[in-house]
Parts: structure tokens; sequence; C-alpha cells
């Protein structure tokens, strides 16, 4: 900034303070002001904590959902389970299986079924993956999370395989060392410091 005359203004007898900003002193306050908001978190509706324990994921896919509208309603009130269901491919769409959606309180004669099942929306490729990959044993489709995406309820399903009992012990086992490594390294900083 740069201020004529220490700052007043010579007609005015030194009453009334001018600023005067130079160009790129102009453009660098506008450039600083209109910068970009950061993006929002996506926001989960359900998560499905269950399959992480019983399954090892291999690929995720992200999948709208067709919903109606008294189930965009429950599902932005948070009112949706995810824990026993699973994703069916038949006759060349996907359908979300056993995902319970608690009919909504202010619905009325129209309200829908809490159990019913409902079209999950992928490309063609991603379709024709999924349904040759669930023809081999063992193979299964789990929602993951329901969550919101640029106002659209997005499902995110992974391609699994179940864990056998022994998998279990290894993933628990795999988790005390780590904890201990962790709680290792945290007492030798400490001690050291």
């Amino acid at each position: 900034m740069k201020w004529v005359n220490g700052g007043r203004h010579e007609s005015c007898n030194g009453a009334i303070p001018v600023l005067k900003l130079s160009i790129s002193e102009e453009l660098f306050t506008r450039s600083v002001t209109m910068t970009k908001p950061l993006k929002p978190a996506p926001k989960h509706f359900a998560v499905n904590r269950q399959a992480q324990h019983l399954y090892h994921l291999l690929e995720r896919f992200e999948a709208g959902v067709e919903l109606t509208g008294t189930e965009v309603k429950s599902v932005r009130d948070g009112k949706i389970n995810l824990k026993d269901s699973y994703v069916d491919v038949q006759k060349g769409q996907a359908w979300l299986i056993d995902c319970h959606i608690s009919p909504y309180v202010a619905g009325s004669y129209s309200n829908h079924e809490p159990l019913r099942d409902r079209r999950l929306l992928l490309h063609r490729q991603e379709l024709d993956k999924l349904a040759g990959r669930v023809q081999e044993k063992g193979f299964t489709l789990i929602p993951t999370r329901v969550y919101l995406k640029k106002n659209l309820i997005k499902c995110e399903i992974a391609l699994a395989k179940g864990k056998k009992v022994y998998d279990h012990r290894e993933t628990s086992r795999q988790r005390t060392i780590d904890r201990e490594a962790q709680q290792d390294i945290h007492e030798h900083r400490r001690r050291h410091q």
C-alpha cells in the first residue's frame, strides 16, 4: 500500500486519509479472497463393520441405488442397516438384498417395504465382470457402506471371499503383534525424550 503525503490528502488539510493500491497488490488481494472452498467429506449413512471381520475384501465398486421417495428420506435420517445384506447379480442386473431401510415416520399409505430388493446401478462392464467373478467358488458381493456423493445416495460394494477360522486367528494374532509393537515404540519414545 502507498500513502499520499503521509496518509493525508492535500486538498483536505490533512483530515481524510487516502489509500492507493498498486495493480499487483489489488490482484493479489482478489486472488486470495476468491479461493475455492474445501470439499466436505462424504456423509456415511451406514457402514458394514462386520464385513471386514468376516471377509477378505478384494475389490471395491461404487454403485447408485434405485430408491423411492420415502426410502431416500429414511436413508438421509440414517435409518438403514447393512448387517445381513448382500448383492446378487441376476439377468444382467445387480440387486441389493436384505438391506433394511426403516419406514419413513412421516410417510403415509405410500410408505415402502423395509426389506424389499433394491436395484443397484452399475456400468455394463462392471456388471459383466462381477457376474463372472461371483460364479467362481467362494466369492460373493457385500455392501460395505452407504454414503452421499454430490447429493446422490451411493452404495460401495466389495468383491469378497469368506474367511476361514484360521484366518480369523491369524488376523487376531497380527492385530496383537501390531498393538504390542506400537506400545513398545511409544514407551521407547517416552523414555528417551
